[in-house]
């Protein structure tokens, strides 16, 4: 491409072909373009948000039922269980109740999952580069203790970027018909907060939240990867043909990352869900008790949380809605993960997140 056609600017639809041509041409070996690298990256972004957004989809009645139980009144009881609590939302809101929030927690999976997705895979280069500078062996490979930092750091990216969506979307689930005042959306919702509690508020549950996500996304990120390695080095039962695992292996791969790390992080998620509904005016209904019990519990930190909620409520309340996120947990992540792999095949991208 000419530097005078550059200075004179190009059509978008031109400027997608020359990428496409340099992409073509830098795979094949005749030239290393410069914008290769670029392309790669927003299909690794692109990959990351589509499976974000189809797996959150695939279990949202789950998903909202989970939150459900974290936070509502323990002293009138809606939702006991997991078949109990979504038969319960069927009969009371129908349909579009067992997917309600869904369009705002898709709203923040997708870049979520992108930019999670993205850190990991640059800041697995980063520390691998690090760590075989510092052996001096420039055939070192990451080990499961570095594929846990790379994947935490790339949690608390991507939490924190979107935590305010997040933090709104948890509102607008537990809201029911019966609820004194509904959010409209998600941008109403973070327009209200702003208004009525001060930006502060977007954050509450911040601090649990990125404790949390060592666990639970460093955990995800290197039990996958520690699983995908060691099946296709030691080939067990036949799983592994020609150095590439089935969609079925991966799938199991996934699922056994993701039962871990919700296990280990899943009391801070708790807490972190009934921190976010704490200086919430005209509350939902699910946290009021309807007006007939006692007002939900304030808390001023997290410590301060943690302490109320097994005092008031025992230790099993920091597990409250573990069963539905268990049974959506495991094929979320999973889903998440094979989703991520197959888009990538499918957009041309060399770079997979073992790389």
């Amino acid at each position: 491409m000419a530097s005078e056609d550059v200075k004179t600017g190009e059509s978008a639809v031109t400027k997608i072909v020359n990428l496409a041509e340099e992409a073509k041409l830098a795979r094949e070996g005749v030239v290393k373009a410069p914008n290769y690298a670029l392309a790669s990256i927003c299909k690794s972004l692109v990959a990351g948000g589509v499976a974000g957004g189809v797996s959150r989809t695939a279990v949202a009645p789950l998903e909202r039922l989970k939150i459900l139980l974290q936070v509502q009144n323990p002293h009138n009881i809606k939702y006991n269980g997991t078949i109990q609590g979504l038969k319960y939302i069927w009969r009371t809101e129908g349909f579009r109740g067992l997917f309600k929030g869904n369009g705002t927690n898709c709203a923040r999976i997708v870049p979520n999952s992108a930019v999670k997705f993205f850190s990991y895979e640059q800041a697995s280069k980063g520390i691998l580069y690090l760590y075989q500078q510092q052996t001096g062996n420039e055939d070192a490979q990451l080990t499961p203790l570095l594929r846990l930092g790379a994947g935490a750091c790339a949690g608390i990216i991507a939490m924190s970027a979107t935590y305010p969506m997040d933090m709104v979307r948890g509102r607008i689930t537990v809201q029911t018909e019966k609820s004194p005042y509904q959010y409209r959306g998600m941008f109403h919702a973070l327009s209200t907060v702003l208004r009525e509690e001060g930006p502060r508020a977007l954050y509450k549950g911040w601090l649990p939240s990125v404790i949390g996500v060592i666990p639970y996304v460093g955990l995800n990120f290197a039990v996958y990867e520690s699983l995908k390695d060691w099946l296709i080095k030691s080939r067990p039962f036949g799983l592994v043909q020609d150095s590439e695992l089935s969609v079925t292996t991966r799938l199991a791969c996934g699922a056994v990352a993701g039962t871990i790390g919700q296990t280990v992080a899943y009391p801070l998620d708790v807490i972190r869900r009934r921190m976010q509904m704490v200086g919430w005016n005209h509350a939902a209904s699910v946290l009021t008790g309807d007006g007939r019990g006692k007002v939900p519990l304030e808390y001023t930190g997290m410590v301060d949380a943690f302490r109320k909620t097994v005092r008031h409520e025992g230790f099993g309340a920091l597990y409250k809605g573990l069963v539905p996120n268990s049974v959506k947990v495991v094929p979320s992540i999973a889903i998440a993960f094979v989703t991520y792999e197959v888009v990538k095949d499918i957009l041309g991208v060399e770079i997979r997140i073992s790389d």
